[in-house]
C-alpha cells in the first residue's frame, strides 16, 4: 500500500475522502457559478479527476498481475455512461471502447475512439450491424450460432481484419440482482456452455474457422461476487485450453473476461477494487495471465458510478402523515432503477443548503421525492437527514453509471445538462458542458411536433 493508498479511520482512502470533498466544492461552485438555479434546478456533475485516476487504477491493476507484453484492451462499456466527452476522456485516459448498438458505435467513432480499440457486443446485431463492423476492423464477439453464420457469410464475401470471438456463457450462476446476473442457466447471452451439445459446437466452430480467435464471457454486474465473476472467467480460460489443445494449435489468443465489477453506493469507500478483483483473477486462474493470452476487460459501471452526482433544487418541502416530504427536481427521469426497484438500487441522497453548502442540524426522517406524477417517484423514502427545505438542495452520489445520462422522459421532463467539473487553478472549481439541458422545443420535436397534423389528415383521407 503507498502513501496515496493510506486509509481513514471510516476504512476509505485518501482518494475516497479527496472525492468526496471535490463533490462537496462542486456542488458549492454549481450554485454559486448558476448552473444551479430555480429556472434550472437538476444537474448531472461529473469528476473529471475522478475519472482519471479511476482509468489509471484499472490499467495499473491488471499491469501488476500480467506478464510484461501481455496485449490488455480495457474497453468501456459506453453503455454506462453514453456521453461523448466521457468516451473521449477515457479515450485519452488509455481506455477504450466496448458497444452493444449502433447509437453507441457512433458515439464512439464521434468521440474519436479507434476501431482497433472497439469491440462489439450486443445479442441481437443486424446484418448491417456486422458489416459495418467488419468493413472498419472493429472487434467483434458473436452471440450465437444464426449470428456467427451471418459473419461467415461476410467473411466469404470481404475477408475482415477484425478480431472475431464468441461470447459464452459459463452458466455458473446469478448474484443478488436477477436482472444483472447473465451467467445463470437460461441467460439470453451467448452460447450456454453445459447445454448438451454446445460445448462441442464451439470447439468445431473453431476448428472449422482458423480466424475464430477469442472467447468472451460476462458473468455479470451489480450483485454479482467477485468469486462468481472470477468463476465465469475461469470457466472461459478451460474451454480456451481445450480448444487449443484439441486443435493442435494456438487459435484462441485472446480471452474477453468483460466487466462487471460492482460498485459501493452505501458510501464514499471505494469497494471493490480493481485490484481485488485482478488479484483474485491471479490466484484463480494463473494461466490467463501469463503472457499466452491476449486480455480485454468490458467495465463500465466501475469507472464511472462514483464520479457522478445528482444536484436538484428543492422545489417545496411538506408534510404528509407527519413525515417530511421534500420535493425535488430529481426522480424517475434520471434514477429510473432506483425508483422503481429501491431495494436493489438504493441510492444515497446528502443534505446541502440554498447556497450548495453541506448541511448541518439533527437527522430527521423524511422522504425525498421526485417531480413525476406517481405516487412512488422517490430517491429515499424515510431516510434520517437534516432537514430538507425549500430552496435546499438534494444530491445524489454515485450516479455517474446508469442515472443522469439515461433520461427517462416520464411527463416529458427534460433531460438535465450534465458538466464536467475539475479545479480551475485559483483554488476554485471549473466547469464544463457534457450535454446542454434540453429544451422544450427539442422536446417537441423528440414527440413528433414536425408530424402534428399527421393523425387528423389520416383521418380525413379515409373519410374521403
Amino acid at each position: 500500500m503507498g502513501p496515496d493508498d493510506e486509509q481513514t479511520g471510516d476504512g476509505m482512502d485518501h482518494g475516497d475522502t479527496r472525492r468526496a470533498a471535490r463533490r462537496d466544492e462542486a456542488v458549492r461552485a454549481a450554485v454559486e457559478q448558476g448552473l444551479l438555479t430555480p429556472g434550472s434546478p437538476v444537474v448531472g456533475l461529473l469528476d473529471v479527476t475522478g475519472i482519471r485516476e479511476s482509468a489509471a487504477e484499472l490499467r495499473a491493476a491488471f499491469d501488476a498481475v500480467t506478464a510484461p507484453g501481455t496485449p490488455v484492451l480495457h474497453a468501456f462499456a459506453v453503455k454506462a455512461t453514453p456521453l461523448v466527452a466521457v468516451v473521449r476522456l477515457l479515450r485519452e485516459a488509455g481506455i477504450g471502447a466496448e458497444v452493444a448498438s449502433p447509437g453507441e458505435l457512433a458515439l464512439a467513432r464521434a468521440a474519436g475512439m479507434p476501431p482497433e480499440r472497439t469491440v462489439l457486443d450486443s445479442p441481437a446485431k443486424t446484418p448491417a450491424e456486422l458489416r459495418e463492423a467488419l468493413a472498419l476492423g472493429i472487434a467483434v464477439n458473436a452471440d450465437n450460432p444464426q449470428e456467427l453464420a451471418r459473419v461467415d457469410a461476410l467473411m466469404d464475401s470481404a475477408p475482415s481484419r477484425s478480431p472475431i470471438g464468441i461470447r459464452v456463457n459459463p452458466q455458473v450462476g446469478g448474484g443478488s440482482i436477477g436482472a444483472t446476473s447473465t451467467a445463470t442457466a437460461t441467460s439470453k447471452f451467448g452460447v450456454a456452455l453445459t447445454d448438451p451439445g454446445a460445448r462441442e459446437w464451439v470447439v468445431r466452430a473453431c476448428a472449422e474457422r482458423p480466424w475464430l480467435t477469442r472467447l468472451h464471457t460476462h458473468t455479470g454486474s451489480q450483485g454479482v461476487p467477485l468469486a462468481l465473476m472470477a468463476r465465469g472467467v475461469a470457466e472461459a480460460y478451460t474451454l480456451a485450453e481445450e480448444i487449443n489443445r484439441r486443435l493442435g494449435r494456438r487459435q484462441i489468443d485472446t480471452i474477453d473476461i468483460g466487466g462487471g465489477l460492482p460498485v459501493n453506493y452505501g458510501s464514499d469507500e471505494t469497494t471493490p477494487t480493481y485490484a481485488a478483483y485482478a488479484r483474485l483473477l491471479r490466484e484463480t486462474v494463473p494461466g490467463l495471465l501469463d503472457g499466452r493470452y491476449g486480455l480485454v476487460t468490458e467495465f463500465g459501471r466501475s469507472l464511472l458510478a462514483a464520479h457522478g452526482t445528482i444536484v436538484a433544487r428543492v422545489e417545496y418541502a411538506k408534510s404528509a402523515g407527519g413525515r417530511p416530504v421534500a420535493v425535488t427536481h430529481a426522480g424517475v427521469q434520471v434514477a429510473t432503477r432506483t425508483v422503481y426497484l429501491p431495494g436493489s438500487w438504493p441510492l444515497r441522497v446528502a443534505a446541502y443548503d440554498a447556497k450548495g453548502r453541506p448541511k448541518a442540524g439533527p437527522e430527521v426522517v423524511q422522504d425525498v421525492a421526485g417531480p413525476a406524477c406517481f405516487s412512488g417517484d422517490l430517491l429515499a423514502e424515510g431516510r434520517a437527514l437534516p432537514l430538507l427545505e425549500q430552496g435546499d438542495h438534494a444530491a445524489v452520489p454515485d450516479t455517474g453509471a446508469y442515472c443522469f445520462a439515461h433520461h427517462y422522459a416520464y411527463n416529458s421532463l427534460a433531460r438535465p445538462g450534465v458538466y464536467g467539473f475539475a479545479p480551475d487553478g485559483a483554488g476554485g472549481v471549473a466547469f464544463a458542458t457534457v450535454r446542454s439541458p434540453q429544451t422544450l422545443d427539442e422536446i417537441v420535436a423528440e414527440s413528433g411536433g414536425a408530424h402534428a397534423s399527421a393523425l387528423t389528415t389520416l383521418g380525413d383521407t379515409m373519410r374521403r
